[in-house]
């Protein structure tokens, strides 16, 4: 089935500990589209400047995903982002953010749009995401991503999300910051508490929570030794989660289960590499077979 996905496409320039990269392509719908086109068709709607060069849509429609909905800005400039990662890979300082023509992105969804049954919110402002999740009139499963700039600049509008939406995706920070907690479990069944029917936190190196009414479990992540470039990690877990479950047209327990597994293994595979570079070389085959090793080291 159809994937909607509303976020940012970016320019990001990221320095790790032995590597500095500028303006590769970044934003957390390109992440998050990409990943999901593993498994579903997926329409992207984002805002770029006119500096949006032409081969980064052509790299995203070869993929098949519909770039109808990627809005260009005469005049404009595209979101930039700036960070650098500390040694331990896991921790970043955002060094500059230039918000450009994300800063008024208020996109009007077409009909084709609207009638999408998976929809995902992307990482940008809440009062944008309340924007398109109220122009929806035929979304089944309606999930969420958001950061602690919107808890802490738009926690009113991030509290009236979390009771419109099915699911939401956050870091662990994030879900402590929100629920002033810093006991995991705990925060989660608060945010739980606050509406959606699912919560998923995810916690970096050390996997991904799931809560809801009925259940609460841990995935681990994959253990891969080549952490290159954990941005966009995040988003690829969430457009790999998401992707599956367009894919099986449902969001049954079971499903979610493997739909998070199969996001920490798209993840997994993007951490190697800078931008969108390792996820370019990989095909579906090389999920199954990661698939296949995650499952052996799960099962005791």
């Amino acid at each position: 089935m159809s994937l909607l996905v509303v976020g940012s496409v970016a320019f990001d320039s990221v320095e790790t500990p032995t590597e500095r990269h500028e303006n590769v392509l970044g934003g957390s719908a390109t992440f998050f589209s990409y990943a999901a086109s593993f498994f579903t068709p997926v329409q992207l709607v984002a805002a770029v400047g006119e500096d949006w060069p032409a081969e980064h849509t052509k790299l995203l429609t070869d993929r098949g995903i519909d770039c109808s909905g990627l809005e260009t800005v005469k005049g404009g400039k595209t979101f930039r982002w700036s960070g650098k990662y500390l040694p331990n890979m896991n921790d970043r300082e955002t060094l500059e953010v230039h918000l450009n023509v994300l800063g008024g992105f208020d996109p009007k969804l077409t009909e084709a749009h609207r009638r999408s049954p998976f929809l995902f919110l992307a990482n940008g402002s809440t009062t944008t995401q309340l924007s398109v999740l109220r122009q929806m009139t035929g979304a089944t499963l309606r999930v969420a991503d958001t950061m602690d700039l919107w808890i802490r600049t738009q926690h009113d509008q991030v509290l009236e999300l979390l009771k419109e939406i099915d699911g939401i995706v956050m870091n662990d920070s994030e879900a402590k910051l929100l629920c002033e907690d810093e006991n995991l479990v705990r925060a989660g069944h608060k945010v739980l508490e606050m509406g959606p029917k699912f919560v998923v936190i995810k916690k970096g190196e050390h996997g991904v929570m799931f809560f809801s009414k009925y259940e609460t479990y841990v995935l681990p992540a994959f253990p891969t030794p080549d952490v290159v470039d954990p941005t966009g990690a995040g988003d690829s877990f969430a457009g790999g989660m998401m992707g599956y479950l367009a894919e099986q047209g449902n969001f049954e327990p079971a499903t979610l289960k493997k739909a998070m597994a199969y996001g920490t293994l798209v993840a997994s595979f993007n951490v190697e590499a800078f931008s969108l570079d390792r996820m370019k070389q990989i095909t579906r085959a090389d999920l199954e077979r990661r698939m296949e090793s995650y499952q052996r080291m799960l099962s005791f």
